[in-house]
């Protein structure tokens, strides 16, 4: 069974988002909303990790070599600075959150299959709040393109 593969990807991409959204409310903190909602969202994600933390007690985690050399997720070491610098590390968190997302969706299938109702419950909470992050950073990087993009600094 390799499900601990993807226990350990998932997390240490709850952690690795947690981490990075408070990296971008503190390089950010000029942007109220950035501060706030980015040290709520990592909340949340460090929330998931601690309700990870039973199911990845049970099955284990990988962590080792012998995970496959893409399956990782980079966080954010330092924030860009200026319209363009927020907008990219939006972006940034984006993909980051979509890679947690599309995990909490293979957990789903996985829990689904082992009939493991702790695991789906786990699921259920975590991937909808999840999904609301990517909702908000969509949002917030509609909001900034233009501002970045199309303003002379």
């Amino acid at each position: 069974m390799n499900l601990h593969i993807y226990l350990g990807l998932l997390h240490r991409g709850e952690q690795t988002l947690a981490s990075s959204f408070r990296q971008v409310s503190e390089g950010h903190g000029d942007e109220p909303d950035i501060h706030f909602l980015c040290q709520s969202l990592g909340g949340q994600s460090e929330h998931h990790v601690a309700l990870l933390l039973p199911v990845v007690e049970r099955y284990g985690e990988e962590g080792s070599d012998n995970e496959p050399e893409r399956l990782h997720a980079q966080g954010l070491s330092e924030t860009r600075s200026g319209p363009v610098g927020l907008l990219r590390d939006l972006q940034d968190l984006y993909v980051l959150a979509s890679l947690v997302d599309i995990t909490w969706t293979v957990m789903e299938q996985a829990g689904q299959a082992l009939r493991d109702s702790e695991l789906l419950s786990v699921v259920e909470q975590c991937h909808q709040e999840t999904e609301v992050q990517l909702r908000w950073l969509k949002t917030r990087i509609k909001q900034a393109a233009p501002q970045a993009l199309l303003v002379a600094e």
